[in-house]
């Protein structure tokens, strides 16, 4: 892939929520579908972007890092301007572990395979490691999850533990990977 093509990562403004919301629903028709591996702990025929997280998405983008349910997104455009991308990193809802955020990310089904998880990773990273107070980012990943769990790990991230059989999902058992990485 040319330089030139590649796809142009930029933060999320709340002007661009109704489309990444509109990608978010189509990146989750992927969602244990044509072999790619469950990737949200949700019910095939469910995979879409809640409604509820839609509100939560936006008030976390307003408010101050730091503060209960912040929220800082970006996402990739290709050539096109499509949303080809995202991660986000939002508080954890412990208020004790306001030194810890969490990891939130996916790659459209046509972009992936190409490098852009690592560089959507390395923003998120990148802008973590400004934050005054903010010491570690992790992520939970469905344990059957691989090339999601060796993307992490090139990345940096590290095991931290796994909970087996967390969820049963479309008569499946699935469990939780946890990882982290210190920034």
């Amino acid at each position: 892939m040319e330089d030139a093509a590649l796809p142009v990562i930029q933060s999320v403004a709340p002007a661009d929520l109704p489309a990444l919301f509109v990608y978010l629903d189509d990146h989750l028709q992927d969602n244990g579908r044509g072999g790619t591996p469950l990737f949200q702990p949700m019910a095939r025929a469910d995979s879409r972007f809640p409604t509820d997280k839609r509100a939560a998405f936006a008030l976390g983008l307003n408010a101050q890092v730091g503060a209960p349910g912040w929220r800082r997104a970006w996402m990739a455009l290709d050539a096109d301007g499509a949303i080809c991308g995202h991660a986000d990193l939002r508080a954890r809802p412990e208020r004790a572990a306001s030194h810890r955020c969490l990891l939130g990310m996916g790659v459209h089904r046509d972009a992936r395979r190409q490098g852009l998880g690592e560089r959507l990773l390395g923003t998120a990273l990148d802008w973590a490691r400004t934050q005054p107070g903010l010491d570690w980012v992790d992520l939970e990943v469905l344990s059957n999850n691989a090339p999601a769990r060796r993307l992490y790990e090139r990345c940096g991230f590290t095991f931290a533990g796994e909970l087996p059989d967390l969820f049963r999902i479309d008569g499946e058992q699935q469990g939780y990977v946890y990882m982290t990485h210190r920034v």
